[in-house]
């Protein structure tokens, strides 16, 4: 099993900032990629952002949605276990709860039901 445990969400204006962390524990060494999504209410959860671990080489690949591209960076630190998602020039729009996610599979980053573990969420709400 792997758990996730987000921190760093809370409330910001419009064109703020704000870094969100996850953190990994348990078999970590199974994943092959790990993501943010959101949901905000009334919606459906949405793909944000993705980093996939290629563990052979060294490097990543990371993946963002449109509507975050130039805006949020995903990055992380192996020797933490621990993913950022550095979230910049933050919207109204961007107001969700934003929950990590990590698969032990390589496959298309964009797709809830792609991964297997889930953290609790943390919330983002930006004030126009």
């Amino acid at each position: 099993q792997v758990q996730l445990v987000e921190s760093g969400g809370g409330s910001v204006q419009a064109g703020g900032s704000l870094r969100l962390s996850c953190a990994a524990s348990g078999y970590t060494y199974r994943i092959q990629k790990m993501g943010w999504f959101r949901q905000a209410p009334g919606k459906e959860r949405e793909g944000v952002a993705a980093i996939y671990i290629a563990g052979y080489t060294g490097g990543s690949n990371t993946y963002y949605a449109d509507s975050v591209k130039g805006r949020f960076t995903i990055s992380r630190d192996n020797a933490k276990n621990t993913v950022y998602l550095e979230m910049n020039s933050l919207k109204a729009e961007d107001t969700a709860m934003y929950y990590c996610a990590a698969s032990p599979f390589v496959g298309s980053w964009l797709h809830p039901e792609n991964y297997g573990y889930w953290g609790q969420g943390t919330q983002v709400t930006v004030s126009a």
